[in-house]
């Protein structure tokens, strides 16, 4: 279909369909995928590093290549991609997102590990992305050796699925919105491509306090004891850590793992954001990339996800925003209110900004720590593992006796709830076993009943969509989803299609180590999950967990044994690796890639931008104050365009902050869209918008003269027919910034 138009054959009813279904899982689904001295050490102060004392003799270092890239798309009217509420659209820019891609190579096997700052990885997203690489590499960079893992951020836009489900939360299929998170992850591996070189890799461990708490602790207590008490926390406080170096130690690059969800920006947020970990990248590279703007310099600092499926970084728990009492525990409701007005705070209360500083700065900190101490050196072959699964049909060992399957994808009533980290708006709980006679016959009206087979499959749940079994206009979830596996020396990565929980991902762990040192050729393996990689098929809880039905287990679509299956998938791949018999793995069924005529777009063509008479776009509207003091908030508001009609703006900035140097009359670039400090703020009034630019002025702000200039783009008519778009930009009046006196 073309977007912005009408479709011929019978759109017209796909339309109201799907709108009616818009107001439906808007209302549903808030919380779908949530558903949440300014130089580093230097030499003399950074611990050299060391090799283990257990490593044997030296080995030839490997080849390692680090690359970052913007791929920030259009931050206006498109969704963003996490609260699942489609009213929640992005209106200017927080912080910009970027993609950090990490390889490396042992000269005869390569493997590509790369975070993006965005909600998670599609399988949409994947194809697309290796289908550029074949373009560019042939088959240097493939199924088998490139995983893809999102950082989970709820304020990254949406846009990039090919499943209705995911279609309808997030006005369809947006090509603006996932070309650039293509390009972004390309560009993120062609630098780091050209930029390979000899070096080495170092490990660290430690744990980070005060920066998760479980938010369904009651499904988390229906595991067995015996297996709880193996854990000092019903969430995992590991960070995992590689150190890349060349080989005269120098840094250059550092990738780690924690499990927290990214939803210390709200559901109430509307600008494009990277949350708290993209925050924690921020400090650590700004660190590192001394006299470099956000977004640049040679270091790259990536904070990928893990099993935080049920972590939230609201770390006072749960009260009723009414009353400030504790919510209902089973169920997270208030007396008053019901779910809506059950919410879960930061350690800053309410105040998102805030909260998103603080739990970014804790896991910065604690990786600063461990790169520092970092000494254990990586050694070792490489190996990569892939295989596609019908996790539909698969059936699992149980016991010697008994053996279970997995099903078709359904979500269950509780799905409707949402969390604490976003609930839903009407009358639904968490903890749902029953189904309710209201909400099932408008089911039923509109999507038809599930079948009997398909809720046997799935109890205790009580399915609120037979995702499985809707296919129209294009299936509603995947069938076909990828595992996958690739291990550095004793290092292996596991590359997780969903949302893991915390005692979900500790027993994968434990099962893919296992299984990779029962062959002998592993000792003391290490085992990192990484998460919302390659593809997004929602939540994975153990089969415990499942029968509470709270959110995560109304969102583990493929059934009770969902858990079961996929440690059976990667109990293979890594039997396979530890045999070196990785390329004798079926390949298994391929998934679909749905052409572009075949996806659809809710999101109507941006109109012609209008302005107030009398002025032009770029005018200010709201001037800046004379004077400023640091720790103040330099703010103003200019006419203009709609941010969509600026294109491909990665790599480029609405915003900068500029300081005048009297010795060489020359304006200095000091912050940009991609900074902390600034925030670019974009308010539609029907054709005619504004942005508003915040300059929170940091207190170490050097005194002296400032600028703010805002760059933009609008559409006007040439004739009656055509449309042109224009470039324009604004700059403020000079103001004084002053030191604390």
């Amino acid at each position: 279909m073309v977007r912005g138009k009408t479709v011929c054959c019978g759109l017209s009813t796909l339309e109201v369909t799907l709108m009616v279904l818009f107001v439906v899982m808007t209302a549903v689904s808030v919380g779908l995928i949530s558903v949440m001295a300014v130089h580093w050490e230097d030499r003399l102060q950074e611990p050299e590093p060391t090799v283990s004392p257990t490593a044997g003799p030296h080995e030839n270092p490997y080849l390692i290549g680090v690359g970052r890239a913007d791929c920030t798309g259009p931050p206006g009217d498109v969704p963003l991609m996490g609260y699942a509420n489609v009213e929640q659209t992005a209106a200017g820019i927080h912080t910009r997102l970027f993609s950090r891609a990490f390889i490396v190579d042992n000269g005869s096997k390569r493997v590509v590990f790369v975070t993006a700052d965005i909600g998670m990885v599609s399988q949409r997203l994947r194809l697309e992305v290796l289908k550029e690489l074949e373009v560019k590499y042939g088959n240097l960079y493939r199924q088998d050796n490139v995983i893809l893992s999102g950082t989970h951020t709820h304020s990254g836009l949406g846009g990039y699925f090919q499943y209705t489900l995911f279609m309808i939360t997030s006005k369809g299929y947006i090509k603006p919105s996932i070309k650039a998170i293509v390009n972004g992850i390309v560009k993120s591996i062609d630098i780091a491509h050209r930029n390979i070189k000899p070096g080495r890799i170092y490990m660290s461990k430690g744990e980070l306090e005060e920066s998760n708490l479980n938010r369904s602790p009651h499904s988390y207590l229906n595991n067995p004891a015996e297996e709880r008490n193996k854990y000092k926390s019903n969430t995992d406080k590991q960070v995992t850590l590689l150190k890349f170096t060349d080989l005269d130690g120098d840094g250059m690059g550092m990738l780690s793992w924690f499990a927290v969800h990214a939803v210390s920006m709200n559901y109430t947020n509307q600008m494009v954001s990277s949350d708290n970990m993209g925050y924690a990248s921020y400090l650590l590279e700004q660190e590192k990339n001394i006299g470099f703007l956000p977004g640049e310099g040679p270091f790259v600092a990536a904070f990928a996800s893990s099993n935080l499926g049920d972590a939230s970084p609201n770390i006072r728990g749960p009260f009723c925003a009414n009353t400030g009492l504790p919510c209902d525990y089973l169920n997270s409701s208030c007396p008053i209110g019901g779910l809506k007005m059950c919410v879960a705070l930061g350690p800053a209360g309410s105040d998102m900004f805030n909260n998103t500083k603080i739990i970014g700065e804790n896991i910065f900190k604690r990786a600063k720590d461990l790169y520092g101490k970092a000494r254990q050196e990586v050694r070792g072959p490489l190996h990569a593992a892939h295989q596609w699964v019908n996790m539909t049909d698969v059936t699992v060992q149980l016991n010697s006796t008994h053996t279970g399957r997995t099903c078709k994808p359904a979500l269950g009533h509780s799905f409707a709830a949402g969390t604490t980290d976003g609930g839903g708006d009407l009358n639904f709980t968490q903890g749902a076993v029953e189904g309710d006679p209201f909400w099932d016959g408008i089911r039923d009206a509109l999507l038809g009943a599930p079948s009997n087979e398909t809720q046997d499959c799935h109890r205790p749940k009580p399915i609120l969509f037979s995702t499985g079994e809707m296919t129209w206009p294009l299936p509603w979830h995947p069938s076909i989803v990828d595992v996958q596996m690739i291990t550095i020396g004793p290092v292996a990565i596991v590359a997780i299609p969903g949302e893991m929980t915390t005692m979900s991902g500790r027993r994968i762990r434990e099962a893919v180590k296992q299984e990779l040192e029962a062959q002998g050729t592993f000792s003391n393996a290490e085992v990192v999950v990484a998460g919302l990689c390659n593809i997004y098929t929602h939540y994975i809880t153990t089969y415990e967990e499942y029968q509470i039905q709270r959110y995560e287990g109304a969102s583990t679509i493929y059934g009770p044994h969902t858990l079961s299956a996929y440690i059976q998938k990667f109990r293979g791949l890594a039997k396979a690796i530890a045999e070196g018999k990785e390329q004798e793995l079926p390949k298994g069924p391929e998934p679909p890639f749905f052409k572009d005529s075949q996806l659809f777009s809710l999101l109507p063509a941006a109109a012609v931008d209008k302005k107030p008479i009398n002025t032009t776009f770029g005018e200010v509207l709201e001037q800046v104050d004379p004077e400023y003091t640091v720790g103040d908030v330099a703010s103003v508001t200019f006419v203009a365009g709609n941010p969509r009609h600026s294109g491909d703006m990665r790599d480029k900035t609405f915003v900068t902050v500029e300081k005048y140097h009297n010795s060489t009359a020359y304006w200095d670039v000091v912050h940009t869209d991609a900074s902390w400090e600034t925030r670019f703020h974009w308010v539609k009034n029907g054709a005619e918008s504004n942005a508003t630019i915040e300059w929170h002025i940091p207190l170490s702000a050097q005194a002296g003269s400032y600028r703010i200039r805002h760059f933009g783009h609008y559409k006007q008519r040439k004739g009656f027919l055509e449309t042109v778009i224009l470039a324009y930009e604004g700059v403020s009046d000079v103001f004084r910034v002053s030191k604390i006196t």
